[in-house]
């Protein structure tokens, strides 16, 4: 028998991982974007793909849903994400996409098949709009944006 000296890490535990982006306005409210495939709303993001950074799908997610060329800035929140019964455990980063100006927000692009709608919301609002993991995670993110502070999550609450 021949031993392979490869990548011992092949055989360990594999996470799911999305990242997202909070953009902001002049007034504070939030972008929330309304995927076409789900009966909820959330933050503009998405899968980590194979072989890409957190940052990195968050930046691509960003061009394909919303038509942004840009680069999010720190990383605000991440959520580890207990397994459900549809769902395997995951790790979730949401970055700080600034405030969208009036000119950039008029440019928004959205893929038909893939968002059906995008809307500015309070947290108030954006908390009635998402589901209840979502709404503490943008939550915090948004707390996140008023200091030089990254929050770690656990299933949407604040652990540090």
């Amino acid at each position: 028998m021949t031993t392979f000296a490869g990548d011992a890490t092949a055989t360990l535990p594999r996470k799911r991982m999305g990242s997202g982006v909070l953009f902001r306005d002049a007034v504070n409210r939030i972008l929330l974007v309304g995927p076409a495939y789900k009966n909820y709303w959330e933050l503009p993001g998405g899968v980590v793909e194979g072989d890409e950074s957190p940052y990195d799908a968050a930046r691509r997610e960003v061009g394909e849903e919303l038509g942004l060329a840009m680069s999010p800035g720190r990383l605000l929140v991440v959520d580890w994400v207990p397994p459900r019964p549809d769902r395997t455990e995951g790790v979730m980063f949401a970055y700080d996409g600034g405030v969208l100006d009036a000119e950039a927000t008029a440019n928004l692009q959205l893929p038909a098949d893939e968002l059906r709608s995008w809307a500015w919301c309070t947290l108030a609002e954006a908390q009635q709009r998402l589901p209840p993991l979502l709404a503490r995670r943008a939550a915090a993110a948004l707390e996140a944006t008023a200091g030089a502070v990254t929050y770690y999550l656990e299933d949407g609450e604040r652990i540090c």
